[in-house]
């Protein structure tokens, strides 16, 4: 997202790019051998991320295996191509053929997809719950995720000051029913009318994780609305699209954009001012103890039942701190 020049080919390529990348970075997710102190070598452990091009995810996948080759388990990784429940479910229904010691599992939805994962449960796979989770609290011996609420916050409160405290702003997001996605609205939304009077908010809008109609949905919110001052994207995919929009409308820098996730091309997009704020999770973190988790569950260990990753609000100001840019997320291993 180079600034207000962003080539327009640049949100169709994004996705062929980053399949490509996922592909190279998981290429050697069969990680196993080698000695391990804890006996954990001949365990077999599946990753099922949420969307295998998403960055996000190939960060997560990256650490997993890393970490999963160093206490000496074996790994294998797959992901959903798009978000989408007909597309995971066949993918998990594979896995419970194979019946892994340990699942790792970004289920994209919170309700439709909790009979298989109880199937795979009740059959002895020890399943983790990573970056998203379902509503059924009898799944998953351990669920590690960012304190999303928490972050919805933060991007509101970001966002409020760089707005000025007036104007319309708005939501757009992925679908109903994903429980991450779900938390940053409710924080975001809270935060705003609670601190925030002077911001009108608008109906959340959702993008069904599609980037062309992101675009879309803020060009004609746009329209509607000449007063629109912020926006707050709910993902990745949707940052892509509300940068395009706004800069079809010639309106970058004028609306605010507050966006979750630090994948490459967001970062770009924040250099050059199309973006304004990331709010950056943990993918990393998330995948370590992912495996960590679900290895002391099939050692018969203790398990910590939730666990919740480190949150970081990255700026142009701040973006070049270590600290800070370490949590900018990964093309490939």
């Amino acid at each position: 997202m180079p600034g207000t020049s962003r080539p327009r080919t640049l949100v169709r390529c994004c996705a062929a790019l980053a399949l490509t990348a996922f592909a190279t970075a998981t290429a050697g997710c069969d990680s196993g051998g080698g000695g391990s102190s804890d006996g954990s070598r001949s365990v077999t452990l599946k990753l099922v991320t949420g969307v295998k091009s998403d960055p996000f995810y190939i960060t997560m996948a990256c650490a997993a295996q890393a970490e999963a080759a160093k206490r000496g388990a074996k790994l294998t990784v797959d992901g959903s191509a798009q978000w989408d429940v007909a597309v995971q479910r066949p993918i998990l229904d594979s896995v419970g053929a194979s019946r892994p010691d340990g699942l790792l599992v970004s289920p994209v939805d919170t309700q439709a997809l909790t009979p298989s994962l109880a199937q795979l449960q009740n059959a002895g796979t020890k399943v983790v719950l990573v970056d998203t989770a379902v509503s059924d609290a009898s799944i998953g011996v351990s669920r590690i995720s960012s304190d999303n609420e928490a972050g919805g916050r933060t991007a509101a409160k970001a966002l409020a000051e760089l707005m000025g405290d007036k104007g319309s702003a708005i939501v757009i997001s992925v679908k109903p029913g994903v429980s991450t996605t779900d938390a940053r609205i409710k924080g975001f939304t809270e935060e705003m009318k609670a601190g925030h009077p002077g911001i009108t908010l608008l109906p959340v809008l959702y993008d069904n994780d599609l980037p062309a109609t992101a675009a879309s949905q803020i060009q004609a919110t746009l329209a509607a609305h000449p007063d629109l001052g912020g926006v707050f994207a709910g993902n990745t995919n949707t940052a892509q699209g509300v940068a395009t929009g706004l800069q079809a409308a010639g309106r970058n820098g004028s609306v605010k954009v507050a966006a979750f996730d630090a994948e490459p091309d967001e970062v770009t997009a924040l250099k050059n001012g199309t973006l304004d704020v990331l709010v950056a999770q943990d993918p990393a973190g998330i995948g370590a103890q992912g495996v960590d988790q679900a290895l002391a569950a099939v050692a018969g260990e203790p398990v910590t039942g939730q666990i919740g990753t480190t949150m970081v609000a990255i700026t142009k100001a701040n973006l070049d701190d270590p600290a800070v840019n370490k949590y900018v997320y990964r093309s490939a291993c």
